[in-house]
């Protein structure tokens, strides 16, 4: 299992960055959501890890109880969840323009934007 985690993280990034390579704008867009995925991953590896059946409780003195993991991985990851949420909905809307503007998603032919 220890193997598996980096090796989708490798594959994530590296089809990302494929995509961001490519020259379509629908591209661009899978190569964001997959690089955002790539990095929830690797937030989440970075972390504790998955402990089941203890909550990430403190004692009274705000030290940690032994065995609980940090809340703080599961924090980040969903607000990076949600902040990849938000900048793909708006590179959408603008790949959505674009295309209405141009009649065009290749970036070669969007050279200009004396059109919009």
């Amino acid at each position: 299992m220890s193997i598996l985690l980096p090796i989708a993280i490798g594959s994530l990034f590296a089809g990302a960055v494929y995509l961001l390579l490519r020259r379509s704008v629908v591209k661009l867009f899978l190569g964001l959501t997959l690089l955002s995925h790539g990095v929830n991953l690797l937030i989440f590896s970075m972390g504790d890890g998955l402990r089941r059946g203890v909550p990430p409780i403190t004692a009274a003195d705000g030290s940690t109880l032994p065995g609980t993991t940090d809340p703080l991985v599961q924090a980040l990851i969903l607000t990076a969840i949600v902040i990849s949420f938000g900048i793909l909905a708006f590179i959408l809307a603008l790949a959505y323009r674009a295309n209405q503007a141009v009649n065009t998603d290749d970036l070669d032919d969007m050279v200009t934007t004396d059109r919009l």
